[in-house]
C-alpha cells in the first residue's frame, strides 16, 4: 500500500496533471473494450474453480486449454476494434490538449498492448487463485509495486517524451509480471500447459455463461470507465487526473479487502461445487461482515484526514480529488458487502435472471450520471449515483438470492447490513466530531488517527463480532503476547 501510493505521487509529478489525466482517460478508452471479455474472464474463473471443487484434473486440463483459445482469439477481435473505433474516439471525440493527441495515441497503442498480455493472463491467475495458492500473488504484486515504483523513478531519466516513456514501461513491467505467473503455473499446476482444443460441448457451456454475466460485466465496466470518460467530455484531463489519483488511494486501501475476497471465493465455490450449503452461507456472512471491517478500520483515518494527507502526500493536488476519494471509499464499502454473494451467483451458474435485473440496475449509472452532468451537476456527482445504485443492486441480489441458493434476506439484514451499519456509526461519529472542531496539522492528524483505530476496535469487537468470534481474536491475541513475551 505504501509503495503504490508514493509511486502515484512521484507520477504525478513527473507527468504533470494533464498528462496523469490522459494517461487514465486513455486506458479507461482500452478497459471498455474489455466489455467483451470481461464476462468471458468471470466464466473461465468459475469453470476452473468448479472443476478443481469435483476434483476432475481431466476436466481441468480441458477448461484450461479451452480457456486460453478463447482468450487468444479474443485479443485478436478487440485488437482490431481498438484500432478501428477506439483510436478514432481518441482523436475526434475526447476532450485531449491538441499538443498533447500524439503523445496519447501512443499510450493508447501501448495500453492496448498491455491490456492483451493481461487477457491472456486470466486463466492463469484463475487456476493459482482456484488453488488457493495466495501466497504467489503476494510474492508477484510485490515484484510489480517494486517494478512501478522503479518505473516512477526512471520518468525523471526519460530520454524523449516522459507521458509515452511511461507508456512503455508499464507495458514492459505487464509483459515480466504475465512471465513470472506462467513459469509459476506450469512449474506448480499440470493443467497449466496449453494444448488447442476445440471441445464444442465445454466451449457452448461456457460461452452460455458468459453470454448472461455479458450484462453485469458490461454494467460495471461502463459504471467506472464510462464514467470516466464522461468526466473527461464534461471536464477534461484533469478532473480525470482527480479520480486516477482517488483510484490510487482506492486500490490501496482496497487491496487488503480484494485480498481476502481472493482468497474466501474459491471456498465459497468449492462448498457449492460439493453441496455444502450450511457451509457455503457461514462463508457469505463471515466473508461480508469482516470485509466490510478490514475496509472501514483502513479507510476511516482516510476518510477524516483527507485533505491532510493529499496535501503532505502530493505536492500538487488536481480540484476535486479530496471529495472523490471520500466517495470512492464510500462506494467501496457499499460493494464489498455484497462480493461474497456475487461469488455465490456466479457459482450456480444460473445467472440470467439475476444479471438481467441486477445488470440493469448497474447499466443505469451511464445515463445517470451523463443526465446529472448535462443538468449542471459537479464531477462528484458520478460517484454519488454509483452509491445509490449500488445500494439498489444489493436490495436486487437479496431478493434474487433467495430463489437461487435460499439466502434469507433476513438473516443477511440482521448478521450483516444492519451489523455494519451500527459498527460504522459508532466507529465514525466521535472522529469526525472531533475532525470539525480540531484545526489541520500534524498533531491532529495523529490525533484522529488513534481515535479512529480506537473506536473503529472497540466496535468491530463489541458489536460487529459474535461471541465466537471474540473468543477466537481473544485467544489469537494471547498467543502473539506470549511469543513476543518469550522472546524477550
Amino acid at each position: 500500500m505504501v509503495i503504490s501510493l508514493y509511486t502515484s505521487r512521484v507520477i504525478l509529478n513527473a507527468l504533470g496533471v494533464n498528462d496523469f489525466g490522459i494517461y487514465n482517460v486513455v486506458g479507461g478508452v482500452v478497459a471498455m473494450f474489455s466489455i467483451l471479455s470481461g464476462s468471458l474472464s468471470a466464466a473461465i474463473s468459475r469453470f476452473i474453480t468448479f472443476e478443481l471443487g469435483k476434483k476432475d484434473e481431466e476436466g481441468l486440463r480441458k477448461v484450461f486449454s479451452a480457456s486460453v483459445t478463447i482468450q487468444l482469439a479474443l485479443s485478436a477481435i478487440i485488437v482490431v476494434l481498438i484500432e478501428a473505433v477506439g483510436v478514432w474516439f481518441l482523436n475526434e471525440k475526447m476532450s485531449i490538449p491538441a499538443n498533447r493527441m500524439y503523445a496519447a495515441n501512443w499510450v493508447m497503442q501501448f495500453s492496448v498492448i498491455t491490456f492483451v498480455i493481461n487477457l491472456v493472463s486470466v486463466p492463469y491467475n484463475a487456476t493459482i487463485i482456484a488453488h488457493e495458492r495466495m501466497s504467489a500473488f503476494a510474492y508477484i504484486s510485490i515484484f510489480e509495486g517494486v517494478g512501478k515504483l522503479a518505473i516512477a523513478f526512471l520518468i525523471t531519466l526519460a530520454p524523449f517524451d516522459r507521458l509515452i516513456f511511461y507508456s512503455i514501461l508499464m507495458c514492459s513491467i505487464a509483459v515480466a509480471v504475465r512471465l513470472v505467473y506462467g513459469t509459476y503455473c506450469k512449474r506448480h499446476f499440470v493443467e497449466c500447459t496449453y494444448h488447442f482444443r476445440w471441445d464444442k460441448e465445454l466451449l457452448k457451456r461456457m460461452f452460455g455463461f458468459a453470454g448472461w454475466n455479458f450484462i453485469g460485466a458490461t454494467s460495471a465496466i461502463l459504471r467506472d470507465q464510462g464514467g470516466n470518460i464522461i468526466l473527461n467530455l464534461f471536464f477534461g484531463p484533469a478532473v480525470n487526473a482527480a479520480r486516477g489519483i482517488a483510484n490510487q488511494v482506492n486500490n490501496a486501501i482496497t487491496g487488503f479487502a480484494t485480498n481476502f475476497m481472493t482468497a474466501l471465493n474459491p471456498q465459497i465455490t468449492k462448498s457449492y461445487a460439493s453441496g455444502d450449503h450450511e457451509y457455503m452461507m457461514t462463508l457469505i456472512y463471515q466473508g461480508a461482515r469482516l470485509s466490510f471491517y478490514m475496509l472501514l478500520f483502513l479507510s476511516l483515518p482516510v476518510l477524516v484526514n483527507t485533505h491532510y494527507i493529499l496535501v503532505v502526500w502530493l505536492k500538487l493536488v488536481p480540484e476535486h480529488t479530496v471529495v472523490f476519494v471520500q466517495l470512492i471509499l464510500i462506494f467501496a464499502l457499499s460493494e464489498c458487502i455484497s462480493n461474497p454473494l456475487v461469488t455465490a451467483m456466479l457459482a450456480t451458474g444460473n445467472i440470467k435472471n439475476y444479471q438481467i435485473v441486477v445488470g440493469g440496475l448497474q447499466i443505469l449509472n451511464l445515463p445517470l450520471s451523463y443526465i446529472c452532468l448535462k443538468m449542471g451537476g459537479s464531477p462528484e456527482s458520478v460517484l454519488v449515483v454509483a452509491i445509490i445504485i449500488s445500494q439498489c443492486c444489493l436490495a436486487a441480489r437479496l431478493y434474487m438470492l433467495r430463489g437461487m441458493i435460499g439466502l434469507s434476506s433476513k438473516k443477511y439484514l440482521t448478521k450483516v447490513y444492519f451489523n455494519v451499519v451500527i459498527v460504522s456509526i459508532l466507529a465514525a461519529c466521535i472522529p469526525v466530531a472531533l475532525s470539525l472542531r480540531l484545526h489541520e496539522d500534524f498533531l491532529t492528524f495523529i490525533i484522529l488517527c488513534i481515535v479512529c483505530v480506537l473506536t473503529s476496535s472497540l466496535a468491530i469487537f463489541f458489536i460487529g463480532c459474535n461471541s465466537r468470534e471474540r473468543t477466537f481474536a481473544m485467544n489469537k491475541g494471547k498467543e502473539l503476547f506470549t511469543k513476543l513475551h518469550n522472546k524477550k
